[in-house]
């Protein structure tokens, strides 16, 4: 057990800060919950939804796999671990917003790219990132001259576009989007400067959410409509 103390502590820190400073929580999350949005983020141990938005136990319905990738819509006998999750906090919870969150140095979308060169990743990693691997032909097509790095970096952004382009293909999502009671939001997180940034749908850009991290200066975030 020595090696997952710090675990333990953290367990132990979380009720103090939670439960020992807010006494009705318990309560509060024994009688269900109602997130106002799902995320769906990357299994990345360095990038941590809920660490990262600052959020309570009960803020977010929080969806992680390798890349952020959301599959499409399909009936097949296949196993839905994804859409299953993503039915059941659109359909049953009823969230009003659904952001996909990249980040920058994703060891999936780095996976995507060697695939171009070789075989794929691993028994199941490179079926699965070969959701988005219209965005990569994208890229390697349209920045055929640029560094492998900057590929990836555009990669993984377009990535996230493939991803809000398949949740319109559930039909569910895309009524309500229509009807506008669900909002889809594509963020992108720079795990080296800490600067979010989010697609604009309207310009087709991606543009700053959040600025960079500043030693002693206070962040503005931005007022955008997406």
């Amino acid at each position: 057990m020595a090696d997952v103390t710090k675990f333990l502590d953290g367990i132990a820190t979380f009720q103090q800060q939670h439960f020992g400073e807010n006494p009705d929580l318990a309560d509060t999350l024994l009688s269900g919950q109602k997130p106002q949005a799902l995320l769906i983020g990357c299994c990345d141990s360095r990038v941590d939804p809920a660490l990262l938005t600052g959020s309570a136990p009960g803020d977010l319905f929080i969806l992680r796999n390798i890349a952020n990738l959301v599959p499409p819509y399909s009936k097949s006998d296949d196993y839905h671990g994804v859409s299953s999750s993503i039915e059941y906090a659109v359909c049953f919870l009823e969230v009003s917003d659904i952001i996909i969150l990249g980040h920058s140095g994703c060891g999936g979308i780095n996976a995507l790219m060697e695939a171009a060169k070789g075989p794929e990743a691993g028994e199941f990693i490179g079926k699965w990132v070969n959701i988005a691997a219209s965005a990569r032909d994208k890229v390697l097509t349209e920045m055929a001259e640029e560094t492998p790095e900057k590929q990836a970096r555009a990669c993984e952004k377009e990535a996230i576009l493939v991803s809000l382009k398949n949740l319109m293909s559930f039909p569910w999502i895309k009524e309500r989007v229509a009807k506008g009671q669900l909002s889809l939001h594509g963020w992108y997180y720079n795990m080296g400067t800490g600067q979010l940034s989010y697609y604009n749908q309207l310009s087709g850009e991606y543009e700053i959410l959040v600025e960079r991290y500043s030693p002693g200066t206070a962040n503005s975030q931005a007022t955008v409509s997406e």
